[in-house]
């Protein structure tokens, strides 16, 4: 809610400025919010609990995965094109390359819910792609070697993001529209205020007329009146030594990829990047407590699904040696679709997209959305199917 009044947002000496919004985690989704906001005119403040680029969320590391024809639902196709279309927008606002197109291949037998859903949604948008057989994908991505029960669709427009990259370039574009941002500050509570908001930090107190609670892993904290049902996951990611590996895994000639290996259990990885080959198993981690409890470590054998998974597809990958692992975390909810909704007690705070480990290629996206959203506007995606209350029996 925007006044055309600006100096209630000053303040006086000792007293804190009342904002128009106030976004409370700058991972993914909230710094794209806090700059498509801050683009329009609003005051907005973004509060952050860790330094800059930490990590001990869902957004750190080189590469995030891109892809048009998306195997979940028909639904969140038009949510990414328009996500394509921002990041080079934000490319250009910030003079950085922060998506790498490469195309996808989308492995699986031809019944399984990756190629089917695949289909599905290039079929219903129009999309262009090309299935392939075993020997067609070796012949044009060397590197693979499916197995003979296996197909692939082609996703032309698939490819790979930055992820920290790209929250430095929301952020910095968001301070450039006006906005202020502050690490290391970590929310200790908010509380309606009439219509509006206050919330007390580590290091002062804020009002704002709306809230934006974009905590990642720490969202049922933040919300905990409303008990959604969220579960921490622990997700391993690899990086594989590259000096191994031939010449058909450079970016030039190697997809990034998503292959069923079992029904409902998929692995997906990137070209050489230079930290190594990545690649993970989707959806296989251990649950956590909360954010605060996730096990950080990793041991040597934890690689041992993932190097299963990989062998029907990627042989040589399967066998190479491990440079680097890390740990992120998912925020599931039951559906692993996404909660972008308001508040159903207090309409002036928005709950943003706990993302089940599939969101950030979204977040330039879900910036916009989220500001129409807090500006009053209409919402330019249907976000009923992400509504907070869907698991309760009114929902």
């Amino acid at each position: 809610m925007a006044t055309d009044d600006k100096s209630h947002r000053r303040g006086s000496a000792g007293v804190s400025p009342n904002y128009d919004a106030i976004v409370v985690g700058l991972g993914a989704m909230g710094s794209a919010t806090l700059f498509h906001l801050a683009r329009r005119g609003l005051s907005v403040l973004g509060l952050e609990q860790f330094s800059q680029g930490h990590q001990f969320g869902s957004s750190h590391g080189d590469s995030r995965i891109i892809r048009e024809t998306y195997f979940e639902h028909p639904l969140y196709v038009p949510l990414v094109r328009r996500a394509h279309e921002l990041w080079r927008e934000l490319e250009a606002t910030s003079g950085k390359s922060l998506m790498t197109i490469t195309g996808g291949l989308m492995i699986g037998p031809p019944d399984g819910s990756v190629v089917s859903g695949t289909l599905r949604s290039a079929r219903e948008h129009g999309l262009p792609h090309a299935i392939l057989t075993p020997s067609a994908v070796h012949d044009r991505f060397p590197a693979f070697e499916l197995a003979p029960n296996l197909v692939a669709v082609m996703d032309p427009r698939a490819g790979y993001l930055d992820p920290e990259a790209c929250s430095r370039a929301h952020i910095d574009a968001a301070r450039n529209a006006g906005a202020e941002a502050r690490f290391d500050e970590p929310v200790l509570e908010w509380n309606p205020d009439g219509d509006g908001v206050r919330i007390r930090t580590q290091s002062g107190s804020y009002t704002a007329d709306r809230l934006v609670l974009a905590g990642g892993a720490w969202t049922s904290s933040l919300a905990r009146a409303l008990g959604l049902p969220l579960t921490v996951e622990r997700q391993t990611v690899f990086w594989f030594e590259s000096d191994g590996l031939n010449k058909a895994y450079d970016a030039a000639d190697f997809p990034i990829y998503a292959y069923e290996y079992k029904a409902g259990d998929i692995c997906y990885g990137f070209p050489r990047l230079p930290r190594g080959t990545k690649a993970s198993v989707m959806h296989s981690g251990e649950l956590a407590r909360d954010a605060e409890s996730v096990r950080r470590a990793v041991t040597d054998d934890e690689v041992k699904p993932l190097r299963a998974a990989l062998r029907p597809v990627l042989p040589q990958l399967a066998e190479a040696a491990v440079r680097e692992s890390s740990v992120c975390i998912f925020t599931n909810t039951p559906d692993h679709d996404f909660i972008i909704d308001f508040h159903p007690e207090h309409r002036q705070v928005l709950i943003s997209s706990p993302c089940s480990g599939h969101g950030f290629k979204f977040a330039s996206a879900i910036g916009e959305l989220q500001a129409d959203l807090i500006t009053g506007g209409k919402a330019r995606f249907d976000v009923w199917p992400f509504r907070a209350t869907r698991w309760s029996k009114s929902g």
